[in-house]
């Protein structure tokens, strides 16, 4: 593999115990807006090139932390199964090995298959969902599986408690009504820091980042923004209580980097992932 098409000339694709390793998922099956999302990894190891592998935020350094990239799967282009059951794969490969997964999307989907896998290696971990768009469909155009109801099928998945969601400012009457039930709505604002630890401090956590959680004036690549959003000093407030905690895994997805000529959304979605190795180190 070229190493221009690797995160930060990353040299290795060896997984190592207790180290990240980057895996690319560019499934892009279930879109019903803009397509590309399945671009979204090379975009996003070719703008690592912009940043550096130091975090001033995190004051940790990629060079003195070990982690691999493994490229990107070869999914299925025809069948959503099939690619579905490759994450799935690879994903449990990875956790077996001791090793988190950090994987980028593509398209939300990506998630069910991930969680799935570690469910049977990980007990009760909760599941951070950053987000513009709730997710919880029971169906959407006539399928089960997709990228608008991939949050439903994951609470189906680990049970009841293990849910907390953020960010999110679009949905059904009855999505926000089943949120409000569970209780798996959170505010985030600047003071709130301290109830997200309260919550998360004692478990494992699993994050899933869609990037359309960030407002559009900030990322616009992205296949379904949404006015309102997050803007990066919200995520990094995050990423601070997140350092308090064992991330055990996490995926970034839904980059649409055709929608951004400039290529800000990519860069940005590179400089997440940046800190995400660091905090999965």
């Amino acid at each position: 593999m070229d190493h221009r098409s690797l995160y930060l000339e990353c040299p290795s694709q060896e997984v190592i115990p207790g180290r990240p390793v980057l895996v690319g998922c560019p499934l892009d099956l279930t879109s019903t807006f803009r397509s590309g999302s399945d671009a979204a990894p090379a975009a996003i190891r070719a703008a690592s090139d912009s940043i550096e592998t130091y975090s001033p935020l995190l004051d940790l350094d990629l060079s003195d932390r070990p982690f691999a990239d493994l490229g990107d799967l070869p999914l299925d282009p025809r069948s959503l199964d099939a690619s579905l059951a490759s994450i799935e794969g690879v994903v449990s490969n990875i956790a077996k090995a001791g090793a988190r997964p950090l994987c980028l999307g593509g398209e939300h989907t990506i998630t069910l298959p991930i969680v799935t896998a570690l469910d049977k290696i990980h007990h009760e971990f909760v599941i951070l969902h950053l987000d513009a768009h709730t997710d919880l469909r029971t169906q959407y155009e006539g399928s089960a599986i997709n990228h608008a109801t991939v949050i439903r099928r994951l609470h189906e998945v680990v049970g009841p408690g293990r849910l907390i969601q953020m960010g999110i400012r679009s949905g059904t009457r009855g999505e926000f009504a089943w949120m409000r039930e569970q209780g798996t709505l959170m505010s985030w604002a600047p003071g709130r820091e301290n109830i997200l630890l309260e919550r998360i401090r004692e478990r494992p956590v699993y994050l899933t980042v869609d990037l359309d959680v960030l407002d559009p004036a900030c990322f616009p690549g992205t296949g379904n923004p949404e006015a309102g959003g997050w803007f990066y000093r919200d995520m990094e407030r995050l990423f601070l209580v997140l350092d308090e905690v064992e991330l055990i895994a996490a995926d970034v997805v839904e980059l649409n980097p055709g929608l951004d000529p400039s290529q800000v959304s990519a860069i940005t979605a590179s400089k997440v992932v940046r800190e995400l190795l660091l905090l999965l180190s």
